[in-house]
């Protein structure tokens, strides 16, 4: 089945080494959107990125230090991410939150058609 409407994205932009509660941020942003029953949620790590502070972050496996870049993106509904921001702007001290309007193309299994194996 294919359903077909409009809906919002969000792309929250932030280092690796970054907290909310100590626990990592992308893990809370993750259980928040949960919580709140956004539709989809996916972080993304990094190889090399900047923000605000213009030094380059990098993700190394001969670093002790962990500060790759971060991406979380989700997408749902306007209503929903109306309920997710001011959760976000608690929980982002410093990063970056894009948002933009995406046309969502959903393909669903109907309960009589069989999982590909």
């Amino acid at each position: 089945m294919k359903e077909q409407f409009e809906a919002r994205m969000l792309r929250i932009f932030f280092g690796e080494s970054d907290k909310w509660q100590g626990k990592p941020l992308h893990e809370a942003i993750l259980a928040k959107c949960q919580e709140l029953e956004v539709a989809s949620a996916v972080v993304y790590r990094g190889i090399e990125g900047y923000g605000s502070s213009t030094r380059i972050h990098r993700a190394s496996p001969w670093k002790f230090s962990r500060d790759a870049p971060m991406v979380v993106t989700v997408i749902d509904r306007e209503e929903q991410i109306a309920k997710l921001v001011p959760h976000l702007d608690a929980m982002v001290g410093e990063g970056l939150i894009v948002m933009s309007k995406v046309e969502v193309l959903r393909y669903t299994r109907t309960a009589t058609e069989p999982k590909a194996s």
